[in-house]
């Protein structure tokens, strides 16, 4: 019997932020949560989604963030 897959959390979200080459956003209160999904691929996927309908807006940034990271900082996995 094979183990079920690892549930590996990424959280994409964005907005638009003080410059394109900084991570800090103008205003949390308008931070788009895209949402949390299950694995890096969907979360990918997602984020692409995001930045594609933003792509003229060089303000406009999407990240992923890897939660799973941050809730077990021992985890491997994307």
């Amino acid at each position: 019997m094979t183990q079920p897959k690892k549930q590996l959390m990424h959280l994409v979200m964005g907005g638009r932020v003080t410059d394109p080459m900084t991570m800090e956003f103008e205003n949390l209160s308008e931070i788009d949560m895209v949402g949390v999904f299950p694995d890096y691929a969907s979360a990918l996927d997602a984020w692409r989604g995001a930045a594609q309908r933003t792509v003229d807006d060089a303000a406009m940034k999407y990240v992923i963030v890897h939660l799973h990271k941050l809730l077990d900082p021992g985890a491997h996995g994307q």
